[in-house]
């Protein structure tokens, strides 16, 4: 289908259509909504894309540099790569890793690892990359390892799973917290306004950092990860959910003066039917446009926690623990590949700030 529609075509579209027609002509924020989505691909299918267990505790193969994939071996296509062997720095007396051409580990896909469970439904051992007969000490390492031996590659993977469901998880309870107070401010007016209003401005003028500290102290050393999952993801929201609230409100202050609005109070309608079936979907599109703004804001959040300490803790992965390891300058000095865990954490981020400001262009009418 071709991307132009005719005159009768255009009279007729909704707004959810003429939206989506909008948004294709920001290429870069169409861009990155395939960036995004990628991510999400790469969250779901983390397990199967990760080479080897994020785990899997081996100082024997502690700060191991980034290999190579070699695609041609002398008999034509036939990938693998090069061992590792150790030796040690006369100047620094560290041991390194360097590759050893005589070692050469053939690479096959769809190997068998790790067991898993993708998205709880069954159990498998297969992983879109594998050595053929790996000895223990072999692996694939594309990304390099950390001081335990961990591989950063396949912790990156699953930390993108942790840090971009939590941020999700976040967003929805903020849409639900800003849709609901925002309407009920905007719809109601008064006292009802005036009071949720001031709860919004004591809630935005509290120090973030300081909070978090707080909380994060408050929290139990005996929770599991998975607590601390939730709690965090429930903190992130209460205090993220002002800014939509404030969006929805404003819209509602102006819609409720509309013929339609008036109409459906005049059949009877209850108040929270004219706001979810008729007011609410008149907006959808800034309410999307103010959620992909959101989500960004809730990624960041999460890793800034986790680096400092205060959100998720080992053995949890994300983001922001990953990047732990990165804040020490003398480990970066002889790893400097642990500063590759900051490269999805800026591309998700700016991809949804680009898709955000794309949604935004295209929910305006007057753009």
């Amino acid at each position: 289908m071709s991307g132009t529609l005719s005159d009768d075509s255009l009279a007729s579209a909704g707004q959810l259509r003429l939206t989506w027609l909008r948004f294709r002509r920001h290429k870069l924020a169409y861009v990155s909504l395939f960036i995004v989505a990628l991510f999400y691909l790469v969250a779901i299918f983390a397990d199967f894309l990760a080479i080897n267990d994020p785990h899997a505790v081996d100082a024997r193969r502690g700060y191991l540099p980034p290999q190579t994939v070699h695609l041609f071996n002398g008999d034509g296509f036939n990938p693998y790569v090069s061992g590792m062997t150790g030796k040690r720095d006369l100047k620094t007396f560290r041991q390194v890793y360097v590759p050893d051409p005589n070692k050469k580990l053939p690479v096959t896909l769809f190997a068998h690892g790790y067991p898993y469970e993708p998205l709880g439904l069954f159990e498998t051992d297969r992983h879109l990359l594998g050595l053929v007969s790996p000895e223990p000490l072999d692996g694939i390492y594309l990304l390099g390892t950390d001081a335990l031996g961990r591989d950063l590659f396949s912790r990156i993977m699953v930390a993108t799973r942790i840090s971009l469901s939590i941020g999700l998880a976040s967003v929805s309870l903020s849409l639900i917290l800003g849709i609901l107070l925002g309407g009920i401010s905007g719809l109601y007016g008064g006292l009802v306004d005036l009071f949720l209003q001031r709860v919004i401005e004591i809630v935005r003028s509290i120090p973030t950092i300081p909070l978090w500290m707080g909380i994060a102290a408050a929290l139990p050393n005996t929770w599991t990860v998975v607590q601390i999952y939730f709690a965090i993801t429930l903190i992130i929201s209460l205090v993220g959910w002002t800014e939509l609230a404030r969006v929805v409100r404003g819209r509602f202050l102006t819609l409720r003066e509309e013929d339609f609005v008036i109409a459906a109070e005049l059949a009877g309608a209850s108040q929270l039917r004219i706001m979810v079936r008729h007011m609410l979907p008149s907006f959808t599109s800034h309410v999307i446009a103010a959620v992909s703004l959101a989500l960004p804001a809730m990624i960041i959040s999460e890793t800034s926690l986790s680096f400092l300490g205060l959100g998720l803790r080992p053995p949890a992965i994300s983001w922001g623990i990953l990047l732990q390891d990165a804040q020490n300058v003398q480990v970066l000095a002889g790893a400097p590949w642990l500063l590759l865990a900051a490269v999805p954490v800026v591309t998700v981020i700016l991809a949804f700030n680009f898709l955000g400001d794309g949604l935004r262009d295209a929910a305006d009418p007057y753009g």
